[in-house]
């Protein structure tokens, strides 16, 4: 059975850093794409990095780009979001997502409609 589980989420003030994490178990992730994605109330979910575990290519939103920074525990099944100079707009529910490489989905996207399995997602608020 698929399972992703966020967490790591917290209360960080401006300018603040904090690291997220998905723990993915029940599936052999080398041939998987982990994506981050985040939602606030009343807008869509919005992709902010993903990467292959296959070849380890990265994506990035240009919101985050040079702040946030996506990586892999492969001993541990763990992808890690790790968010630098975080402002009050990074404020939102993070989600990661996963799916399994195949020949519609040769590298990851930052499109949540992509994937098919997500966790529960994890409540990141930058404030004051």
């Amino acid at each position: 059975q698929v399972k992703l589980v966020d967490s790591g989420g917290n209360l960080v003030q401006p300018g603040g850093s904090l690291r997220i994490s998905c723990a993915a178990s029940g599936f052999t992730t080398d041939s998987y794409a982990v994506g981050w994605f985040r939602q606030v109330p009343g807008k869509e979910r919005e992709g902010v990095s993903c990467t292959n575990n296959w070849d380890a290519v990265t994506y990035y939103a240009d919101s985050v780009k040079g702040r946030f920074t996506i990586s892999r525990d492969k001993s541990k099944n763990i992808v890690y979001l790790q968010m630098k100079n975080l402002e009050p707009e990074d404020t939102a529910v993070y989600y990661c997502a996963a799916r399994r490489r195949g020949v519609l989905f040769r590298t990851c996207q930052l499109q949540p409609s992509m994937y098919d399995y997500w966790g529960q997602g994890t409540q990141v608020t930058v404030s004051s």
